[in-house]
């Protein structure tokens, strides 16, 4: 089986048992907490590691998060480790997360440009989204600063890309002059 299809599988049943205990806020807070917590090099190996035993993965989830996840989010990590499925984690969390945001209506729009943007634009960006009814009810903004962008935005969704940046315009420009069949003929 992919690991695409197993990743897709526990995240749905862990969704629909958070829903069915009335948990999914608090299960959502804890994949959102776990997902940040395997950049943590260390973390991540351990999970993908096939030397280390199941008991011992065991153990450590009960000593990391014991008493900081939900006691639902806690019994789902034992199972993964008791089924030995603990190295699929990081692609289950990312899944996980993905189906709440189609469960809830929520669309990730990155907005890419060459300085940092203040709230308030922000805000009018989210509104002109929500008011173009391209994406979902809901609208999460992740904004990023790429300073080769010059000027301008690049605004990423639901794998749309609307590329509005300076630099691709520059870009743009030189492939229509390198292009240009034009010879000029200067006479002397």
């Amino acid at each position: 089986m992919s690991v695409q299809r197993i990743a897709s599988r526990y995240a749905k049943s862990l969704i629909e048992l958070a829903q069915e205990q009335n948990k999914l806020e608090a299960v959502t807070k804890d994949m959102e907490t776990f997902k940040e917590l395997l950049s943590n090099r260390d973390l991540y190996l351990l999970l993908k590691s096939p030397v280390v035993g199941t008991d011992k993965k065991r153990q450590i989830f009960k000593t990391l998060f014991e008493g900081k996840f939900d006691k639902l989010t806690s019994a789902f990590l034992d199972i993964l480790a008791v089924k030995v499925r603990e190295s699929y984690m990081p692609e289950i969390v990312t899944e996980y997360l993905a189906q709440y945001k189609r469960l809830m209506h929520i669309s990730t729009v990155t907005v890419t440009t060459a300085t940092e943007l203040d709230e308030k634009t922000l805000a009018a960006i989210k509104a002109k989204l929500l008011e173009s009814k391209a994406t979902d009810e809901k609208v999460e903004i992740v904004s990023v600063v790429d300073p080769d962008l010059i000027g301008g935005f690049v605004l990423e969704f639901d794998d749309k890309i609307y590329d509005a940046s300076l630099s691709s315009k520059l870009d743009g420009l030189k492939r229509q002059f390198k292009d240009n069949l034009y010879v000029s003929q200067v006479s002397n």
